[in-house]
């Protein structure tokens, strides 16, 4: 007969398999060391209450979701980060992978790129495309995107403290196709404080970095309406050695910040707020 109940279960299913095998435990641990239990079921919801002040999705606060059917009705763009050796090079990934259906780019700039070295700086030498793609000229960049129309296509730009100077070549480039930069899609990263927290490649101290951050706000906020002037980073966080409660901490500390400093600096928090982006690892244990 099976389990009626929660407690039914543990006693004559659970607690009987952990005595025949004694390596197995009723109590576990997900990889950021929070205790869960074997199972839930709606009996570990005693006096739960469904609050409509949630809301629905679609609507204000958002509590259940940014769009009506959320990704039934509408697909999130799928891209694969890419970018290596030369702008020659990537250029015929990206057109690779727009052609197999990707619907967006995502591009990794090498590592003198993220700091601000031309490919031929003697620090440079070594690391020039090793890690993503070298971009020292808007020569470079006009390569990158040859053949790749930028109104047809969302980029994501993983550059941090570089960020103003490669959203300019960006933008460049789209005037030089005759494109109106007020279509254009995308996210530029510029999330420096996460720098000096995991990835240290970070140039400027943190308060002039945080007025070229907000800068970029405020630019995009009257000429690129549909850009994403920021995607607060949690993942890298995580990956240098953070737990996810510290990884979620960290990072709607530092969007808080951000949130500050665009204030302070003079702006309306409704004409940048909306396009702050996130990026958040997603691990096995959800919960």
């Amino acid at each position: 007969m099976p389990s009626s109940s929660k407690k039914e279960w543990q006693e004559n299913v659970l607690r009987p398999s952990i005595k025949k095998f004694p390596e197995r435990q009723d109590c576990f641990e997900t990889s950021s060391q929070a205790e869960v239990e074997a199972l839930y079921t709606p009996e570990d919801l005693k006096d739960f209450e469904y609050n409509r002040s949630l809301g629905y999705p679609g609507e204000f606060p958002f509590t259940r979701g940014i769009q009506p059917t959320m990704y039934r009705g509408r697909l999130w763009t799928m891209r694969q980060y890419a970018g290596f050796a030369s702008a020659e090079e990537s250029n015929k990934r990206y057109r690779f992978l727009l052609e197999q259906g990707q619907t967006g780019l995502s591009i990794a700039f090498d590592l003198p790129t993220q700091i601000g070295y031309d490919s031929d700086h003697s620090r440079a030498h070594g690391e020039v495309g090793k890690v993503g793609v070298p971009i020292s000229t808007l020569k470079d960049m006009e390569v990158l995107f040859q053949g790749i129309p930028l109104d047809r296509v969302s980029t994501s730009m993983t550059a941090n403290a570089t960020a103003p100077v490669l959203l300019a070549m960006y933008i460049a480039l789209a005037r030089k196709q005759g494109i109106d930069v007020g279509q254009l899609d995308g996210t530029v990263q510029n999330d420096v404080l996460k720098e000096y927290i995991a990835r240290g490649t970070y140039i400027f101290p943190p308060r002039p970095s945080m007025r070229l951050t907000t800068d970029i706000f405020a630019y995009c906020s009257q000429n690129l309406p549909r850009w994403n002037t920021i995607s607060v980073g949690g993942y890298h966080i995580r990956e240098a050695g953070s737990t996810a409660a510290q990884e979620a901490a960290f990072a709607l500390a530092n969007g808080i910040v951000y949130v500050r400093a665009a204030i302070d600096a003079g702006l309306d928090v409704d004409a940048f707020a909306g396009r702050i982006s996130w990026i958040f690892q997603t691990h096995n244990n959800f919960f």
